[in-house]
């Protein structure tokens, strides 16, 4: 009996899910190498940081996913290096060897060599960022109360992350407390920023009674001239609009230079006072060791043919935000978004079964679908190919397609039912702080 060849998958975002979901039958072998145990919805990041949704909900477990799969086998481990001479991934669990190998570790924050910012700046690319945001943000919240009370005391003994707002709001730096910053216009940025405004209109001042948050500053920062630089001018007009309905100080054309954990440094001479920077102002490949340096761009990604067979390798191939691809409708490569991750896992399944049988493999062309983004309640834009809207409508189209793409239909509904209760009563109930470290004196 003839043995099946195996497919190494080095992460399981939106493209890896994707292959190995196509690849989970009788076709391979397959190995699904992911550093988290689950996929990770990014495009709701913002809904957990903002305490909209709970991290549970848009997160969904490998080895849940493929329980009935009996040729997938999940590793939960970090990619490390690869070794192509002998076909062999290395990983924090042992070396495995593998026919193909296809990498899809996606992207992580980009820092911009700023040493000072990567160490104290918030970023917001795993659901572990999210809910670290969303501690921070709340912790800030009650060392404030705390110190109008006068009950600084207590916080200072407990958790360092408790310490540092506890003793800003001690010393009467509470500007730095009321200052949220978010450095990135686009739709990461301004989704954020429009969900913390409308915590300060419709939710804080209920949490809080008596407390005047009239001082909660949001302030985006974008170094484009515009927020969501990279949708239509009638998107970009109507989210600035948005936005400063919602009382939100947009900040274009600017560029952060530093931040020490407390004063934001702008490239104009500016600064910021401000405890909680959060960065989304751009992102960077995840490489593996091993490939060699003339198959990786500048913005560290793998140059990969149409069919997504990284640049002399035959049997190495990369998929979406980490593959660089050129094509006639995108010589500068392709925008890093779900869906060419997406359909990029799609066709390569196809194309894997193609090689193997010894058939010729279908060249990769992206199909843009539209782009869209949500600033508040009733508030949002979408720039589909054939038309161009905003409002209530857009507001309405995006909140379905994202509940679509959830994976089970038992997280739609959950998340339905979240929203919906938003809806009506503009209160999510979800403001938990997870592991604050205070010390359990019950027990």
């Amino acid at each position: 009996m003839k043995s099946k060849k195996r497919v190494v998958i080095a992460g399981g975002g939106f493209g890896g899910l994707q292959l190995a979901r196509r690849l989970s039958k009788k076709d391979f072998d397959v190995i699904l190498v992911d550093s988290q145990n689950h996929h990770q919805f990014q495009p709701l990041f913002y809904q957990v940081a903002s305490a909209r949704l709970e991290p549970a909900t848009i997160s969904f477990p490998f080895r849940k996913i493929f329980q009935r799969s009996t040729n997938l086998k999940f590793l939960l481990a970090r990619a490390q290096e690869i070794i192509p001479d002998q076909n062999e991934i290395v990983t924090s669990t042992g070396s495995y060897s593998y026919d193909y190998l296809v990498i899809a570790t996606g992207c992580q924050t980009n820092y911009f060599g700023r040493d000072d910012i990567m160490q104290h700046a918030l970023p917001m690319k795993t659901t572990m960022d999210a809910i670290e945001i969303r501690n921070r943000i709340l912790l800030g919240f009650e060392s404030l109360f705390a110190a109008r009370e006068g009950n600084t005391e207590e916080l200072l003994n407990q958790d360092a992350r408790l310490q540092i707002h506890a003793k800003a709001a001690r010393e009467g730096n509470t500007e730095e407390l009321l200052n949220i910053v978010i450095v990135g216009a686009g739709p990461t940025g301004v989704e954020l920023a429009g969900a913390f405004a409308e915590m300060k209109r419709y939710i804080l001042p209920r949490d809080y009674p008596g407390f005047d948050f009239s001082a909660l500053k949001i302030i985006l920062v974008g170094g484009s001239t515009s927020t969501l630089n990279n949708m239509s001018d009638k998107a970009k007009k109507a989210s600035m609009k948005y936005l400063k309905e919602l009382g939100v100080d947009v900040m274009t054309g600017v560029f952060v230079t530093g931040y020490d954990g407390s004063t934001v440094i702008l490239n104009n001479g500016d600064t910021i006072k401000c405890k909680n920077l959060i960065w989304a102002a751009g992102v960077t490949g995840n490489l593996i060791n091993g490939i060699r340096p003339e198959s990786i761009t500048r913005s560290q990604r793998y140059i990969v043919d149409r069919q997504n067979r990284i640049k002399g390798y035959s049997n190495i191939f990369a998929i979406g935000d980490i593959a660089y691809m050129e094509t006639p409708l995108y010589p500068n490569g392709h925008p890093q978004v779900a869906n060419v991750a997406i359909n990029q896992g799609k066709l390569l399944a196809r194309n894997l079964k193609a090689l193997a049988t010894g058939n010729k493999m279908d060249s990769y062309e992206y199909r843009d679908l539209g782009s869209m983004a949500t600033i508040g309640k009733h508030k949002a834009v979408v720039d589909l190919p054939f038309m161009k809207f905003k409002g209530y409508f857009a507001w309405l189209i995006w909140m379905f397609l994202h509940l679509m793409l959830i994976l089970s239909v038992k997280n739609k509904l959950m998340i339905f039912i979240t929203w919906a209760w938003n809806y009506l009563t503009r209160d999510s109930s979800l403001r938990l702080i997870f592991n604050p470290g205070y010390p359990d004196k019950a027990r």
